[in-house]
This record gives structure tokens, C-alpha cells and sequence, in this order.
């Protein structure tokens, strides 16, 4: 069994979210710290964009009147909406044997992990076989899964993106303990109203939070407990719960200072 670190940092802004998966990332890279599975939240409410999105596919006028930050992410995919949720990254070398191989067969590995984290909560969830196709100039993530990602009923429940820089791996993903898709397709860039009400009932087929699967309300405890152990059983690891080194945090504070990721 091999010894990976645990976080769990709380609440922070969208910037401070995204700078400090970075700076694990950097962190690892440099040596400086084990692999790393972290859980996190958003406060206040966020979008979040993948590396190559265009900011006009979102209403910005909107999300400044609902307190809703924008950034930009550094893995790819689409536009995820960051409300009531936990968050989960997760960075390990490329050739660590625990996720090793391709992006395909890596998010496998990792959405193992999830997929029994659903199952020890009584979510009778399925892992996706092949990713489906957004629909046509779709902005949202959870309009379609990816290969291996979370689905209920043919309804997406977590979405992933992944990036691998300087020989690491980092993955982040999104899991709804609840979902409010009107307020989310009210923050996206659509040309008339009728087609904003169209969005909202299509997603509503395609995306859910954990509350609609499981039938109660799920608390992000109750979550982040059975997916610490789900993930080490299923990647064969010892999760030891650590805090952010000096480094890290410094590294994290300079990244933020370089205005990366705000889209105000």
C-alpha cells in the first residue's frame, strides 16, 4: 500500500481553488510533496471554464448580480457550475502504477474509485463506456458524460477534467450534492429566452445532483468519507491526512498574483 496525502481545505474562492490545484501540481513535480487526493467547496458560488472555452458562452453582467465568480481552469472541458457541491483533485505522477496509462485508462482508474465511493452511499450509479456527444454549441459539462464518468439513469453525477503537465497528472472533478440547473443556464450566454427554458429542460434529462439519486440530502461529510475510502481501496493507497506545506501556499498566493484564472 502505498502513502498518499490527504486535504481537505474547505471552503475558498474559485481563484484560490484553482491556484492551489496548480500548485500541487507544481509541488509534486518538484519533489516536494506525496501524491495528493484533496477535497474542497466553493464560496462564494462559481463557473468554472476549461483552458480553451470562450468567456462569451457565459453571461457575465449575470454572474457579478448573483455573486457568482468565473474563472478559467487549467484542465480542458466545458462550463461547470460550482454551487452546493464537493470538489476532488487528485495528483500523482504519469507513471505512478495507481493511475498510470493513457487519459482513457487513467480516469478510469480514478472514477473507480468514485463510482464505489456512489455505491457504499446506496447510489445505484453506472461508469460510462464511451463519452457521448455534447449537444450542438453546448457550453455545459454535464450535458453529456466522458468515458468512465458517473452516470444514474442516463443522467450525469460528477464531472471530470484532466490535465498533465511537467510529468503529473492532475485531475479535478465536480460532484453535486444538489443541483440547480435554472440558476445555472440563467448565468450562460443564451440568445432568447425560450431557448434558456429549452437548455434548463434538456439538462434536467441529462445531469443531476447526489440528493435526486440517493432520494435525501447528502451532506459533503458523508461524501468525502466514502470516497477516502472507496479511493483507497480501489487505487491501493493509505490516504494520511496532511496540511498545505509553506511551498505550496506561496506557490498558490504568486499564482493568484498573476491573475491566471479570474474572469471578472
Amino acid at each position: 500500500m502505498e502513502k498518499w496525502r490527504l486535504l481537505d481545505t474547505g471552503k475558498a474562492t474559485a481563484e484560490e481553488n484553482m491556484a492551489i490545484d496548480e500548485s500541487l501540481l507544481i509541488s509534486h513535480a518538484r519533489g516536494l510533496s506525496l501524491p495528493t487526493i484533496r477535497f474542497y467547496s466553493w464560496s462564494p458560488s462559481a463557473i468554472s471554464l476549461g483552458s480553451s472555452q470562450k468567456l462569451e458562452e457565459i453571461d457575465r453582467v449575470a454572474c457579478r448580480a448573483n455573486g457568482v465568480d468565473v474563472v478559467k481552469r487549467i484542465t480542458g472541458g466545458r462550463a461547470v457550475f460550482h454551487d452546493d457541491e464537493l470538489t476532488y483533485s487528485l495528483v500523482a505522477a504519469e507513471d505512478n502504477q495507481r493511475i498510470s496509462g493513457s487519459i482513457t485508462e487513467s480516469y478510469h482508474k480514478i472514477s473507480s474509485g468514485l463510482y464505489e465511493g456512489f455505491k457504499k452511499l446506496g447510489a445505484d450509479v453506472e461508469m460510462a463506456r464511451r463519452p457521448e456527444k455534447h449537444a450542438q454549441n453546448s457550453a455545459v459539462c454535464f450535458d453529456a458524460p466522458s468515458w468512465y464518468e458517473i452516470v444514474w439513469q442516463g443522467k450525469k453525477v460528477a464531472g471530470n477534467a484532466q490535465t498533465r503537465r511537467k510529468n503529473v497528472i492532475l485531475q479535478h472533478g465536480s460532484i453535486p450534492l444538489s443541483m440547480d440547473i435554472d440558476k445555472f443556464v440563467k448565468l450562460l450566454n443564451v440568445k432568447a429566452e425560450n431557448q434558456r427554458e429549452i437548455l434548463s429542460q434538456s439538462l434536467k434529462k441529462k445531469a443531476c445532483g447526489l440528493d435526486q439519486v440517493l432520494k435525501r440530502k447528502v451532506t459533503y461529510a458523508e461524501l468525502k468519507e466514502a470516497l477516502i475510502t472507496s479511493m483507497e481501496e480501489q487505487l491501493q493507497i493509505i490516504l494520511t491526512p496532511m496540511t498545505l506545506t509553506a511551498q505550496e501556499l506561496e506557490i498558490a498566493r504568486n499564482l493568484i498574483t498573476e491573475n491566471k484564472y479570474s474572469l471578472k
